[in-house]
């Protein structure tokens, strides 16, 4: 059994700016943007936000905190390596049931997926 890719975290500004121009799904309390970096790095690379209209300063870092617990649990699963996975908060992932939030994210990594073709069987790749 292989182990899963290696998960680091995206801290700056450019990381995630790059990212909202990807793929999204918007999911019951969650927004799961994804961009295929295009690199040979095997590794998942996630970052969490949350803004203002949310509510203060505590109920984002508890949404953070949620999301970052939430990805932790599916990314392994449900991510792709080499891909950048942004994960927004929305109004009701405070106080969203732990296992809706599990599994709006799940919903939303699994659209993505779906929706994403590999660079191999892509048919530019296949022309050229």
């Amino acid at each position: 059994m292989t182990s899963p890719p290696p998960i680091e975290r995206l801290k700056t500004r450019p990381q995630f700016l790059a990212a909202a121009k990807g793929a999204s799904c918007a999911r019951g309390a969650v927004v799961v943007q994804a961009l295929d970096r295009g690199d040979e790095a095997h590794l998942i690379r996630a970052g969490f936000t949350a803004t203002r209209k949310i509510g203060g300063a505590v109920v984002r870092n508890r949404a953070k905190r949620r999301l970052r617990e939430a990805a932790r649990q599916l990314l392994p699963l449900h991510g792709r390596a080499g891909y950048d996975y942004v994960f927004i908060a929305r109004g009701g992932t405070t106080a969203r049931p732990w296992l809706r939030l599990l599994d709006d994210m799940k919903s939303a990594l699994i659209s993505l997926a779906a929706t994403q073709v590999p660079a191999a069987t892509s048919p530019t790749a296949v022309a050229g």
